[in-house]
């Protein structure tokens, strides 16, 4: 993100009642973040970016949503300020929350902590999911947040007809790998909220002692199969540190980092779905994180980027199809 807003500070004035200053958060690739103070308190601004965007992107309202309906629960999430969904305001619709105190990593490796605070934080990680997967959607009034079957055949659906829409480079195998998807698709588990981007790089999280203190970037949040959550954080285990910061390479023993194995085994032990993650569900993560990519170098070339790397992120997208691509060609499921 660039350090100018795409939006007059000053119209939020009215709003928070009183002179407002605004920081740029960077690392983010879809909806443009900022640091807000105003009258000594320290709020979280997150808004749509400017411009056109895929169908069902972006979606500030489901964030606000979820959160809302996680206030009181297990999982450690923002409070929520105020939602605004005029666009007359700032441009987009936007949503304000309290600013947490704590580090925020795009290393899955955690170099800012030791041994023992980084398997901390991962174990946490995992905990913490299973608390997400164990939520009672209909006492949370989420009953509607998605729908309750077919998850794995809406979600080939979309990230197909996503790149479609994108009208991106070509690469036959990115229809080919949507076939091969639509046709094995794997028993349904039963639904849960999926956050739809869990990963390291959007939790927040204290050092003393290491413990994840917030869950963020819930754009992509859904009721779905809860392996979908399982299969995104295991990438990371697949993808190198010059990948999104990955682990691949890396010795996980000596970094105090669990190993996939031991992370899954976490989420089970606090509750979380028993299913084994398979081939199906390895793979299509890595599928859909290309289609994703694609959509950040489409923003990029359009000038509405939300993240000042975006075409260097976005340039990826190739690798994870590639990735997808190798994980199919094994065709070995992930035992638990």
């Amino acid at each position: 993100m660039t350090g100018q807003p795409d939006f007059d500070p000053a119209f939020l004035e009215p709003v928070l009642g009183g002179p407002v200053r605004l920081t740029a958060i960077d690392g983010g690739q879809s909806n443009p973040t900022w640091f807000v103070t105003c009258n000594g308190r320290d709020l979280v601004l997150r808004k749509k970016p400017l411009g056109a965007t895929l169908d069902s992107a972006h979606a500030i309202e489901r964030e606000y949503r979820v959160i809302s309906a996680l206030q009181e629960s297990a999982v450690p999430v923002p409070r929520l300020v105020l939602f605004e969904s005029d666009p007359d305001v700032i441009g987009t619709a936007f949503y304000l929350m309290e600013r947490i105190d704590g580090t925020v990593s795009g290393r899955t490796d955690l170099p800012d902590l030791g041994a023992a605070g980084r398997r901390a934080l991962h174990l946490d990680a995992a905990r913490i999911l299973a608390h997400l997967h164990s939520q009672d959607i209909k006492a949370l009034g989420l009953e509607d947040f998605g729908r309750s079957t077919a998850y794995y055949d809406r979600q080939v659906r979309r990230w197909r007809g996503q790149w479609q829409a994108l009208e991106a480079r070509e690469d036959p195998r990115i229809d080919a790998m949507a076939d091969w998807f639509a046709s094995n698709i794997p028993p349904e588990n039963p639904t849960t909220i999926v956050h739809g981007d869990y990963r390291i790089g959007n939790v927040i999280f204290a050092r003393e002692p290491a413990r994840i203190t917030g869950v963020l970037d819930w754009e992509l949040s859904t009721l779905g199969d809860p392996l979908a959550d399982l299969a995104h954080w295991s990438m990371f285990y697949d993808l190198r540190p010059d990948q999104m910061g990955g682990l691949s390479g890396l010795d996980l023993k000596a970094l105090g980092l669990p190993d996939r194995e031991e992370f899954l085994d976490t989420y089970r032990a606090a509750g979380g779905c028993p299913t084994a993650l398979g081939v199906f569900h390895r793979a299509f993560a890595m599928f859909r994180m290309a289609v994703i990519l694609e959509g950040i170098i489409a923003r990029a070339e359009a000038g509405h980027a939300a993240g000042a790397n975006a075409r260097a992120v976005g340039a990826l997208a190739p690798q994870f199809a590639d990735l997808a691509e190798m994980l199919l060609s094994t065709d070995k499921p992930l035992t638990p």
